[in-house]
Parts: structure tokens; sequence; C-alpha cells
């Protein structure tokens, strides 16, 4: 008798297993799906994040250069009025300081010119005339990349 115990008890754990075998396997394949999915996630987010810093970088470069460069001849059309610059800053809903860091100018320098007790000078009339013709949303994404590239960019430095 001790012999059929031992062969059902062996038969009931063939049985039991199979039956686990047969309900983990499809999970087992779900799981090996979802892996590699992710791995390709994972891929294509790097390069993603890659391409990001890139044009990162490159708009930083543009910013750099002064998308706005005048010509020489452009440069005696452009007139300055201390009401234009605080108009320019009020339309783009920005603080002085705000807008001296996206020009790239202390913000003391926006209160003179503002103020009209100062004039800007040749570089500091190309960063005006080149925030006349952007928005306000362009104006907070230049302001990111400008902190993002490691805070503020206007050490002291005044180009008024």
């Amino acid at each position: 008798m001790p012999n059929l115990a031992a062969i059902l008890k062996e038969e009931i754990r063939r049985l039991a297993r199979k039956e686990v075998k047969a309900l983990t396997s499809s999970t087992r394949r779900a799981v090996a799906t979802y892996r590699r999915e992710i791995a390709e996630l994972k891929r294509r987010l790097g390069e993603q994040q890659r391409k990001l810093e890139l044009l990162e970088q490159l708009e930083k470069k543009r910013l750099a250069q002064g998308e706005g460069t005048l010509l020489p001849q452009e440069q005696q059309h452009v007139r300055f009025s201390a009401r234009s610059v605080r108009a320019q800053r009020k339309r783009l809903k920005l603080s002085a300081e705000q807008f001296a860091r996206l020009l790239g100018v202390s913000p003391l320098t926006i209160y003179n010119w503002e103020h009209g007790k100062a004039r800007p000078r040749a570089a500091g009339l190309k960063a005006l005339v080149a925030v006349r013709s952007i928005g306000r949303r362009e104006a907070l994404r230049r302001l990111e990349l400008l902190d993002a590239g490691g805070g503020k960019e206007t050490s002291g430095k005044t180009v008024g």
C-alpha cells in the first residue's frame, strides 16, 4: 500500500507541475516581451537625450553669436528710445533682471536705459533689436536655456 500512496503523490506532483508550467509560460513570454520593449525604449530615450543636448548646444551658440546681428547700414536706421525698452520688457512681461539676462547685460543697465540715463552700445542695440521680434514664450525658453547653461550669464558684464 505504501507504494500506491507514493505513486499517487508523484502523479499529483507531476500534474501540478504541468499545470503551473502551463499557467506561467504565458507570463514568462510576456515578461520577455516587456523586457525587450523596455530595452528598446531606453535606447530611444538615450538617442533623444543626445539629440536634445546637441540642439541645446546649437541654440546656445546661436544665441551667443547674436542672431540679430546688424549690418552697418542697418545700425544707422535703428532708433533707440527709453520708452521702447520699457515697452518691450512690459510686452514680454519680464522683470528687469530677467530682461537683463535675456539681453546679456546687468539689471542696472536696463534701469539706466529705461530712465534715459544711458544709451546702449552697438552690442546692446543688437540685442534689443533681436528681442523685438520674439514673443513671451520664446523669451522664457531662451531664459531657461541660459539658466540651464550654468546659471546667470551676466557676471557683472554690461554692454550698455
